[in-house]
């Protein structure tokens, strides 16, 4: 068995976030657990360590050092800001943390929450689909093989929330029949927040994993 790993969580808070923080302080492979975030969390444990932060762009460099593995999950809604903030939030913020961990932990992993029909053709008129494929085109230009992306489809949250928009409410009011659909259209926050873990935990030479392989990856998590 190998060592355990010291992991980086960005957005800990966040519907999937939560579940793989909660994956980590339970499994024996993790270590130590860098949280980066605006505010403090509730969580206390001897596994944790948070970083306080107000700025995504620009990182100091001596909470990078020994990192095995980095999780991004930070995202943000379409339609919840503009196109400029869109962008920020969606490239510039993994990719200046994956060039500051890069920097000091030259062997780690980095895993990205993506999206369904991330187009890393750049070519999609659909915002969400082009940002989302750049940021995974420029996050492989740094880690190459370490490199994977997680995109899932419809997530539905385990734990009930304000929905932000009324796609999501309808989303989540006809999930029943989403879920028949197959495995391609649907899945749990539990579930990608498991299938997270495995990607991070395992060695794995395919790049970007789609709904129905994330199922399959959650699977093979036994927590």
């Amino acid at each position: 068995m190998s060592a355990p790993k010291n992991i980086l969580i960005a957005g800990s808070s966040g519907m999937v976030g939560s579940h793989l923080l909660q994956i980590c302080l339970d499994s024996n492979e993790v270590n130590k657990i860098i949280l980066i975030s605006r505010k403090p969390s509730l969580i206390k444990d001897s596994k944790i360590e948070e970083i306080i932060i107000e700025d995504f762009i620009n990182f100091t460099a001596p909470h990078f050092k020994q990192i095995d593995v980095v999780f991004f999950c930070i995202g943000i809604y379409t339609g919840a800001a503009d196109k400029n903030t869109f962008k920020k939030i969606t490239i510039d913020y993994p990719v200046a943390l994956a060039k500051a961990v890069y920097a000091h932990s030259p062997s780690s992993k980095f895993i990205l929450l993506s999206g369904a029909r991330a187009d890393r053709s750049e070519k999609s008129w659909v915002m969400f689909e082009k940002y989302k494929g750049i940021a995974e085109n420029k996050l492989y230009e740094i880690y190459t093989n370490n490199f994977h992306s997680a995109r899932p489809s419809y997530i539905y949250p385990v734990i009930k929330r304000q929905e932000p928009n009324l796609m999501y409410k309808m989303s989540r009011f006809f999930y029943p029949i989403i879920k028949l659909l197959g495995k391609k259209y649907s899945i749990t926050s539990i579930q990608v927040a498991k299938a997270l873990f495995v990607l991070g935990m395992k060695q794995h030479e395919q790049t970007s994993f789609e709904n129905k392989e994330l199922i399959v990856l959650n699977r093979k998590n036994s927590l």
